[in-house]
């Protein structure tokens, strides 16, 4: 897979589409490899009219490690964000939508259909609103505005979110692990089979394995605090995706993330957990194709009025 420098550092990427349709951007979420967005959902989404891109977030996948950073204690972490304390951290979100700003710079990408699930959506959002030229619309998908006081997740799923990995070397450790969390996070209207489960987290075991960089990007996000007046500057046509059942990013977050951004829409999914299950895939596409070329439909009515 190609990779290219941007923001000084290195990320790999992949894409699929005409070169010279408008450009859906896949942000993915913590500690998730852009494999995690399924192949059949990108080519979908490309035999809409799209050019479908996607990437490692830095310290995932095979994009740069930023591996001088201090050891995480994450339980430490949470507890002072819960607190309303500062958490410190080697990067904040901020830091990541510059990558893909920068990831875009270096693939001549001048606007594109900002699309990003859960981390991914918080990145997305910033992008949004600190770079609305880059912007043709924004989807953000099972992710949060980070307001205080929102509902945490279920317990099961924080602590499958904050547990200790196993360590290098251990394979069928790795994959079993893999495994058990997505089955907590999992979509309980679209069950996945034990066999595509297994498979999805061998394909990612054995692509790259990583758990600093999971604690470091969880980090960020601790750091990164509330979005929401961010959210209000929001002007590219919006869509919030959410799973009704989300154990981990519960509902509310996304009707909390839509609230704020001024002529969002919301789409719940009944059934949808945190994951993009395979059953879910034709559900996200239509959604998101529709709403990007409504947005192009937008932009292109715009210019001719001006």
């Amino acid at each position: 897979m190609p990779i290219v420098a941007a923001n000084g550092i290195n990320l790999c990427y992949d894409e699929i589409g005409d070169a010279k349709a408008p450009v859906i951007l896949l942000i993915m979420g913590l500690g998730t490899q852009m494999i995690a967005w399924p192949d059949a959902f990108c080519l979908a989404l490309a035999q809409r009219g799209f050019r479908v891109v996607r990437f490692d977030n830095r310290d995932i996948g095979l994009s740069t490690k930023i591996e001088n950073a201090a050891p995480v204690d994450l339980i430490a972490a949470f507890a002072r964000a819960m607190a309303g304390e500062s958490v410190e951290a080697p990067y904040a979100l901020d830091d990541m939508a510059a990558d893909t700003v920068g990831l875009m710079g270096a693939l001549h990408i001048g606007r594109a259909h900002m699309i990003g699930a859960s981390m991914g959506g918080m990145i997305a959002q910033i992008v949004a609103a600190r770079y609305a030229d880059r912007a043709r619309s924004l989807t953000s998908i099972m992710s949060s505005s980070g307001a205080p006081g929102l509902p945490q997740g279920r317990p099961e799923a924080i602590s499958a979110l904050l547990s200790s990995r196993p360590p290098f070397g251990d394979r069928e450790s790795v994959i079993r692990e893999g495994v058990r969390i997505l089955r907590i996070i999992g979509s309980p209207g679209f069950p996945t089979s034990d066999a595509e489960l297994r498979a999805k987290v061998e394909r990612a075991a054995d692509r790259s394995y990583y758990p600093p960089g999971v604690g470091r990007q969880m980090l960020a996000i601790l750091a990164s605090g509330s979005r929401v007046e961010l959210l209000k500057e929001i002007k590219v046509s919006t869509l919030v995706i959410h799973g009704a059942d989300d154990p981990l990013v519960p509902v509310e977050a996304g009707t909390d993330t839509a609230k704020h951004i001024p002529g969002a829409a919301l789409k719940i999914i009944p059934g949808m957990g945190h994951d993009l299950a395979n059953g879910l895939v034709p559900i996200l596409v239509d959604a998101i194709a529709d709403h990007c070329l409504a947005a192009d439909r937008q932009l292109k009515s715009m210019r001719q009025a001006q």
